[in-house]
C-alpha cells in the first residue's frame, strides 16, 4: 500500500507539471490505478454526497438488502458462492441524458448533490483524458473524440454499499473483473476498506483516503493505447465490520463509437509492436462483456477480432 500511486493535482498547471505527468504515466503503465488529491472538486460537496448516500442506504436500501439475503437463505450457506456479489446498488445515468429525476426514493437534496457531483466529475474525467493524451503524444482532445460517437460519451454512476457479511471467506463484495469502458472515477469510503487490485500476481489494497478520487482505466483505453496502458483486474472483499460506500462514475464511449488503436501510436518505430488490438463498435464489446464480465479480458479482445461490425 505504501507504494500505491497518490497524485497531487494541485500544481498540474505550475512548474511541477512535468513531474506530475510522469507520475500519471507510471501509474497508467504499471498500476492501471491511481488516487488523486487536490483534484479541484469542493470537499464540502464530497462530504454532502457521502452523507446523503449513507442516509439513503440506511433509509431506503438496507432493509431490502437484508430481506434479499434472507430470501436466498445466504445466512446459512456453507460453500463458496461464485455467482453473486454481496452489494446493494443503484445506477444513475448522466450523459447523453440524465435519468436522476426518474430514480425513486431520492430526496431533492440528494438529486441536486449528485447532479452537481456528476458535472464536476465529467470535467475532471475530460481533464484527465487530456493529460493522458499529453503523455501519449496524442493531440489534445483525441481520447474524448474517440469516445464521442454520434451523441457524445456515455457517463453514469454506480452507487454501491457493501454491508457487513457474516461469512466473507465464502462470498465477494464484488467478484474480480476489469472495467469495460473508458476512465472510472471513484469516491470510496475512507473508513471501511475492501477494494483491491491485482498487481504482479498479488492482491493489493487501494488505500481509503478522505476526499480522494480513485481513478482506474477501462478496457477501451487499453485498446486505444494498443496495450501501453492496461485495464487491471480488481475486486471488493466482503467485510464483517462496517458498511463500505462506493460511488463509481464511468466515463465511457458512446454505444456507436468505433474503438481502435490510435494510428499515431502504431506508427512510431521506437518500440516493437508484436500485436495490434482489434477495431470494433463499443456496444458490440458491451454485449460480449455482459456475459463475460467476471472472466479474463484477453478472450474478449480476441473475440472482437471476429466481429465484423465496422
Amino acid at each position: 500500500m505504501e507504494n500505491f500511486p497518490v497524485i497531487n493535482l494541485e500544481n498540474i498547471n505550475g512548474e511541477e507539471r512535468k513531474a506530475v505527468l510522469e507520475k500519471i504515466e507510471d501509474a497508467c503503465e504499471n498500476w492501471g490505478f491511481f488516487e488523486l488529491v487536490n483534484h479541484g472538486i469542493p470537499l464540502e460537496l464530497l462530504d454532502t454526497v457521502e452523507r446523503l448516500t449513507k442516509e439513503h442506504y440506511r433509509k431506503c436500501m438496507e432493509q431490502r438488502f437484508k430481506e434479499a439475503v434472507a430470501s436466498k437463505g445466504l445466512e446459512g450457506v456453507q460453500g463458496e458462492i461464485k455467482d453473486m456479489d454481496w452489494e446493494s446498488t443503484f445506477f444513475l445515468r448522466h450523459l447523453p441524458h440524465s435519468n436522476i429525476s426518474e430514480i425513486p426514493d431520492l430526496s431533492e437534496e440528494y438529486r441536486k448533490a449528485m447532479k452537481d457531483f456528476a458535472q464536476k466529475l465529467e470535467k475532471l474525467a475530460e481533464e484527465l483524458l487530456d493529460l493522458l493524451c499529453e503523455n501519449l503524444g496524442l493531440e489534445k482532445g483525441y481520447l474524448k473524440k474517440a469516445f464521442y460517437g454520434s451523441k457524445g460519451p456515455n457517463f453514469g454512476t454506480k452507487v454501491a454499499n457493501y454491508p457487513p457479511c457474516p461469512k466473507p471467506e465464502l462470498v465477494k463484495g464484488l467478484r474480480a473483473h476489469t472495467d469495460a469502458g473508458g476512465i472510472i472515477l471513484l469516491l470510496q469510503d475512507d473508513k471501511v476498506s475492501g477494494l483491491q487490485l491485482l498487481k504482479d500476481g498479488q492482491w493489493v489494497d487501494v488505500p481509503p483516503m478522505r476526499h480522494s478520487i480513485v481513478v482506474n482505466l477501462g478496457d477501451q483505453l487499453e485498446v486505444i493505447t494498443n496495450g501501453k496502458y492496461k485495464s487491471v483486474e480488481h475486486r471488493v472483499i466482503a467485510r464483517t465490520d462496517g458498511t463500505r460506500m462506493s460511488i463509481a462514475s464511468f466515463y465511457n464511449p458512446a454505444g456507436d463509437a468505433v474503438i481502435y488503436p490510435a494510428p499515431a501510436l502504431l506508427e512510431r518505430k521506437t518500440q516493437v509492436i508484436d500485436k495490434v488490438y482489434p477495431k470494433f463498435v463499443f456496444e458490440d464489446y458491451m454485449r460480449l462483456y455482459a456475459t463475460l464480465k467476471f472472466q479474463p479480458k484477453e478472450p474478449r479482445f480476441e473475440a472482437m477480432k471476429g466481429v465484423n461490425t465496422v
